[in-house]
């Protein structure tokens, strides 16, 4: 038995030395081993929020998405989202989609889809494209309908528990004058 645990030693010792070797320094390579967890609270470059659940043994989600971007201005709505992701077992760093309908707002729907990342300091986050497609009032108004963007998300640190809705401004609140 030493002499086996011997040379699982000497085979990570050996590893090691050739991610140093190809410029990896600790930090980054801390990154290699760390999977990434799509549930939680997430934060975008524009300051919208989603939550999303844990995942279901397909793979599947659901969740919230709360934007601070509207294609007419005005009150947002927490929105649906609902989405899938690679099974987390079989890659550290799932790809996954998933679809948010502005239906209480606005006559869009959003298809986002992306890979869940974490960096050389443990900091997860997700890279997204996007399309959003706008209803319009006639096939001569398509070729204004669809937009495309990307997204970067990080993991906004909470206490356990649905939360957006605390994080949600009120749209009634909104309304009322300011004494």
């Amino acid at each position: 038995m030493k002499s086996g645990s011997s040379s699982f030693t000497q085979g990570i010792n050996s590893c090691l030395i050739l991610l140093l070797s190809l410029g990896l320094h600790p930090g980054a390579m801390a990154g290699l081993f760390l999977q990434c967890q799509l549930s939680g609270l997430w934060r975008n470059e524009q300051d919208s929020l989603m939550e999303i659940s844990a995942l279901a043994d397909d793979g599947g989600f659901q969740g919230e998405y709360l934007t601070r971007v509207t294609l007419a201005g005005g009150c947002t709505r927490i929105s649906p989202l609902r989405g899938a992701q690679q099974q987390p077992s079989e890659v550290a760093w799932p790809t996954f989609a998933f679809t948010v309908w502005w239906d209480t707002f606005s006559n869009a729907t959003t298809a986002f889809a992306g890979q869940c990342f974490v960096d050389a300091s443990g900091r997860e986050m997700l890279s997204t494209m996007w399309l959003l497609r706008e209803a319009v009032g006639s096939l001569e108004e398509d070729w204004k309908a669809t937009r495309v963007g990307r997204n970067v998300f990080t993991r906004k640190r909470t206490p356990k528990g649905k939360i957006l809705h605390s994080l949600s401004p009120s749209c009634e609140d909104a309304a009322l004058p300011v004494l």
